[in-house]
C-alpha cells in the first residue's frame, strides 16, 4: 500500500522531471527555432510551454479547487482557447518560461495540499452522482473483460 508521502513524492518527482525535460528543449534554440510554426495551426514550441502551464493551472488549480491566481485564458472562446499555442509578439521567452515556472510552483502546493487515496475519491464522488459512476464503471469493466 501506497501512503501519502509516498505518492505525493512519486507525484513531484514525476512532474518536476516532465517540466525540466519540457524547458530543457528550448535550450540553445534561437528566438526563430522556437518561435517558427512547426504544425497546420501554427502551434510552436513556446506554444507548446504556454498550453502546459494554461491547463496545468487550470487542472492542478480550479479542478482540485485552488485556482491559479493570474488570468488564464478562457477555454470556451474560440479565438483565447487557441492563443495558448503559440507565443504573440508581445511575449518575450523569459515572460512564457516564467508563467510556466509561476504554475509549476503553485500546481506543487496544490499537491501538497490535497489527500491522496480516499480524500481524492472522495472528491471524484462529488462531482458526479453515483448513478453516473455506475454507469463509468460498467463502461470500464466491459472494456476490460474485451482487452482480456
Amino acid at each position: 500500500m501506497v501512503d501519502d508521502d509516498s505518492a505525493k513524492a512519486n507525484l513531484y518527482g514525476y512532474l518536476r522531471h516532465e517540466r525540466e525535460a519540457v524547458l530543457a528543449k528550448l535550450d540553445g534554440l534561437s528566438e526563430y527555432a522556437v518561435r517558427r510554426p512547426l504544425t497546420a495551426t501554427g502551434t510552436n514550441l513556446l506554444g507548446l510551454v504556454k498550453h502546459l502551464a494554461t491547463w496545468g493551472a487550470r487542472y492542478l488549480g480550479e479542478v482540485f479547487g485552488r485556482p491559479f491566481p493570474e488570468p488564464l485564458p478562457r477555454w470556451d472562446v474560440e479565438a483565447e482557447r487557441l492563443a495558448d499555442m503559440w507565443a504573440g509578439e508581445d511575449e518575450s521567452r523569459n515572460d512564457v518560461v516564467d508563467r510556466y515556472r509561476r504554475v509549476w510552483e503553485h500546481s506543487e502546493v496544490t499537491v501538497a495540499a490535497l489527500a491522496v487515496g480516499t480524500d481524492a475519491a472522495n472528491m471524484a464522488m462529488k462531482l458526479h452522482d453515483a448513478a453516473f459512476w455506475a454507469e463509468r464503471n460498467e463502461v470500464l469493466e466491459a472494456v476490460a473483460r474485451s482487452a482480456g
